[in-house]
């Protein structure tokens, strides 16, 4: 199933440096996994903003969810998700 999900990241200011740094690399070590495994298809950056707008292929609801769950940075982020399902006049045999 393909998602689209709108994550916003607020980190607090008063959090410690060192800690947001940890958690940014390892954010970006966890996204180039799951890029690289098919199952974070697209990642755009929103220009201007701290947020992004993506495309996951997972099995379905749970498997998403878990998967945003264990983001480093979760904790501090507000998810919008939309379900996606193919346009029967997409010319794409990819996008479904």
């Amino acid at each position: 199933m393909l998602f689209q999900v709108r994550m916003d990241v607020k980190i607090p200011s008063d959090l410690n440096q060192d800690v947001v740094d940890d958690l940014k690399a390892r954010e970006k070590a966890l996204a180039h996994q799951l890029q690289q495994s098919g199952k974070w298809r697209h990642l755009w950056r929103i220009a201007g903003q701290y947020a992004n707008t993506s495309i996951f292929d997972v099995s379905g609801n749970e498997e998403l969810h878990n998967l945003l769950l264990s983001l480093p940075l979760y904790p501090f982020m507000q998810i919008e998700v939309t379900p996606l399902c193919r346009h029967p006049s997409s010319i794409h045999q990819d996008d479904c």
